[in-house]
């Protein structure tokens, strides 16, 4: 299987099975003397580990990191990072049934199409547990991050057509309740709503916003790897995800030239922007302003309501989804965007210490 890595000066490449003996990524890229530990691991990991609320996935899953390489002495040495997590609690048994018919939304029918054979035991490499070593990944660029002074904070915008509202947004509530919503009522009513959904065997998706601070001009490249492309492929290459909007996004479709264009004004003694529509990018680099963006969320297509489908003999059948899965997805991703964007914001970073001469002259010379 190819496509298991990621990025160009800071790469990862995640490994593993939702059923198999465990998951994990490998980070290659990274620099020494970084201060690192399990501790700054887990603290992300904690964040999208099943079991946490009634709203997810009852699987139990303690998700414990280990480093198995590229740390000493609590610094990073330079060389590749390997981190693990075992699974323990794999109940493959609850799989065996879906060998033999294809479950509406997965990649059960693609994986047979491609490659013949498929893990089926929870979805395999397709499963959302493949993302525990994305954000294993995503805590180290956010101690790069940290100390660049850039900050990349994401949250549930949109549950089940339900929004935050910005007269109740507070991005400290985001941590009391179990959606990751900046917004105690519109919590309140998403909770209302998910619990029907539930009871009918049912699922529900939603919008994840992301929003970084601190991020300096001209990160990112001018043509193919743009900094809201590289974001918007690595966002869209979390299994749930349907959608990706930058800035205004789709709203600069319905807009007028003068409406979308950000004017420049000095500021400070610095040139800013008055407006944000385009999310913090032009010309697919940095423009020293907020990056704001938002991901489409599906519902979680396992259910146990009935569903129609197909099995291995061509016969159209009916089925009810057995198994441990989360009513609804988007709380658990919220963190697994934050870490994508850190990759990315990472990658590229380092990729701009080449774009001047006078950056390696100075580096080299002093």
């Amino acid at each position: 299987m190819a496509g298991s890595t990621f990025g160009n000066q800071f790469r990862i490449t995640t490994w593993g099975e939702s059923h198999g003996a465990g998951v994990g990524v490998v980070i290659d890229g990274c620099p020494a003397g970084i201060e690192l530990c399990e501790a700054d691991i887990q603290k992300m990991l904690n964040k999208r580990k099943p079991g946490q609320s009634k709203f997810t996935t009852p699987r139990k899953e303690d998700d414990a990191v280990e480093i198995l390489s590229g740390v000493f002495e609590g610094k990073t040495t330079g060389t590749p990072i390997s981190m693990a997590v075992h699974n323990k609690t794999q109940r493959s048994g609850d799989y065996s049934e879906i060998s033999g018919y294809y479950r509406p939304g997965h990649a059960d029918f693609t994986f047979d199409e491609k490659y013949g054979f498929r893990d089926y035991r929870g979805g395999g490499r397709s499963s959302g547990r493949e993302t525990i070593g994305r954000v294993a990944a995503g805590a180290v660029a956010l101690k790069i991050l940290e100390r660049l002074g850039i900050k990349v904070c994401a949250y549930a915008k949109e549950i089940g057509g339900i929004a935050v509202s910005e007269d109740n947004f507070d991005i400290n509530e985001a941590e009391n309740n179990p959606f990751r919503m900046p917004d105690a009522k519109a919590a309140e009513r998403v909770s209302e709503y998910a619990e029907g959904k539930m009871r009918e065997g049912n699922s529900v998706g939603g919008i994840i916003e992301c929003v970084i601070d601190g991020v300096m001009p001209g990160i990112g490249e001018p043509v193919f790897d743009k900094l809201d492309a590289n974001l918007a492929k690595a966002v869209m290459s979390v299994g749930a995800v349907k959608g990706f909007e930058i800035g205004s996004g789709f709203d600069a479709a319905r807009a007028t030239g003068l409406e979308n264009n950000d004017a420049f004004v000095m500021r400070d003694g610095k040139v800013a922007k008055k407006t944000n529509n385009s999310g913090g990018t032009l010309g697919g680099m940095s423009d020293g302003s907020q990056i704001v963006f938002r991901a489409a969320i599906k519902p979680t297509p396992s259910v146990s309501a009935v569903q129609e489908t197909v099995n291995k003999s061509g016969e159209d059948i009916q089925v009810s989804v057995k198994g441990r899965h989360d009513p609804m997805i988007v709380p658990r991703a919220v963190v697994v965007v934050e870490a994508m964007a850190a990759l990315v914001l990472v990658d590229l970073i380092f990729e701009n210490m080449t774009a001047k001469i006078d950056n390696i002259v100075k580096f080299y010379k002093g």
